[in-house]
């Protein structure tokens, strides 16, 4: 292991250079609270992004972000004064990759076209003693097998000329400004030197650990973490499929065995989303398929929970003619705004193309966003509400109105508040009182 005096950012005694630019290549969900943090806490930052029109939002202060602490960064002094938002990249101390790694829709491979495309974007602009810094989640082998060779192609030596780090995030859409700041941190170098350099990044905001490793380890890491849960969450799924199928509410069933000191089952739900555990699994399959027979398992159990949410919507609403779905919760979980691998929207997808006549709407999505649901109800003028996300307010408000739209012929069907794969049973209303005579 090389020593940071021994290597290029080094400087005698140990010590390493100071970062004081940071490019962070990638504004989205992980770079933007980045570069907000940095700046906010003295760092000069270029924020680069190919979306013109996000760039044009934080530069003038008009972005609004889902979050009231991240808003607050963006609105702060120190970030007008320190952050600015480019559309290609410029010279600086430290550049961090913060670019999306999708999957091949078919395929299932991941495509590295934005990561290797973010670190060609760099290379006019380094010089010797810059550090590299991966956050984007990567396939294992690809900071060895794919940034290297770029950067020795363009004639930098990695840990000679240039430093390269790899330090996937740990954030959670909702709650990113307290994941960011305390969730520990760890961080893979292709030397002492870079890891610990990589490290000066973060430490101006962060109050977590810091694990060092290598690179490997580092990518290995994020996706055993991601693949660990999705794992948990597919056997979830299939006891809920079991309980379906023998007549059994899983979710007594689960709580019970829960009252077990070394059990621990999650709950089930009509599918996975987010950026990351319907993404990473497919990393490792990727990179060793002849390993992950359970890993792949897991992940086709959870891809097929929106179909099977489906087939029950269709069932419930079978004796209907032609029936209009006001679907609510496009989300892919409960109290947050994002999106991205919805299950809900698979599943109003799979309605729609079947024929039915959905509408679809959340109130944390501000493509589909709503404020009152009263008012939008009375708007549609449904036959179903369908409950795909149990957002809290929404269910309270689901809760406090439904005796009214049931007493007007409007069924509600619920999800994520009784038996996890069924809408909730309909209570039987009380019969009206005979007239006396």
């Amino acid at each position: 292991m090389t020593s940071s005096s021994d290597a290029v950012g080094g400087t005698e005694a140990g010590r390493l250079d100071p970062i004081d630019e940071v490019v962070v290549v990638g504004t989205g969900f992980v770079g933007l609270p980045l570069a907000l943090l940095l700046a906010e806490r003295g760092k000069r930052v270029v924020g680069v992004d190919i979306d013109e029109n996000l760039v044009d939002a934080i530069n003038d202060g008009t972005l609004n972000l889902d979050e009231d602490r991240l808003q607050a960064l963006l609105d702060s002094e120190g970030v007008n004064e320190n952050l600015v938002a480019r559309t290609t990249p410029t010279d600086g101390d430290a550049f961090v990759i913060s670019v999306p790694t999708p999957l091949a829709e078919k395929t299932k491979s991941p495509q590295l076209a934005h990561v290797e495309g973010a670190v060609e974007s760099i290379l006019p602009h380094l010089e010797a003693g810059d550090l590299i810094n991966v956050e984007s989640t990567i396939p294992p082998l690809t900071c060895e097998q794919v940034i290297v060779p770029l950067l020795e192609d363009a004639g930098f030596a990695v840990g000679e000329d240039v430093q390269l780090a790899h330090s996937p995030e740990r954030i959670l859409p909702g709650n990113v400004f307290e994941e960011i700041v305390n969730n520990d941190r760890v961080i893979g170098g292709a030397d002492d030197a870079s890891r610990r350099r990589a490290a000066m990044i973060y430490e101006p905001f962060l109050e977590g650990e810091i694990y060092y490793t290598d690179l490997l380890s580092a990518e290995l890491c994020k996706l055993l973490e991601n693949t660990y849960r999705d794992i948990n969450i597919a056997i979830a799924n299939e006891f809920a499929l079991i309980g379906d199928a023998l007549g059994v509410d899983m979710n007594d069933v689960i709580d019970l065995a829960n009252h077990h000191p070394r059990v621990d089952i999650l709950t089930p739900g009509i599918g996975v989303g987010g950026h990351c555990l319907p993404v990473d699994p497919w990393f490792l399959n990727e990179a060793t398929p002849e390993y992950t027979d359970l890993i792949t398992t897991a992940r086709r159990i959870n891809e097929r929970m929106p179909e099977v949410t489906a087939g029950k919507v269709r069932r419930a609403v079978a004796d209907l003619s032609d029936p209009r779905i006001l679907a609510l919760g496009a989300t892919y979980k409960p109290d947050t705004y994002d999106l991205r691998n919805s299950a809900a929207v698979t599943v109003v997808e799979d309605l729609d193309a079947d024929g039915y006549d959905v509408v679809h709407y959340d109130r944390y999505a501000d493509e589909v966003g709503y404020d009152d649901l009263a008012a939008l109800i009375d708007r549609e003028s449904p036959d179903v509400v369908l409950q795909l996300v149990p957002h809290g307010e929404s269910v309270a408000e689901l809760d406090e109105l439904r005796p009214s739209l049931e007493s007007e012929g409007i069924r509600v069907l619920q999800f994520g508040t009784g038996n996890p794969v069924d809408p909730e049973p309909q209570p039987e209303l009380e019969p009206e009182p005979e007239p006396s005579p």
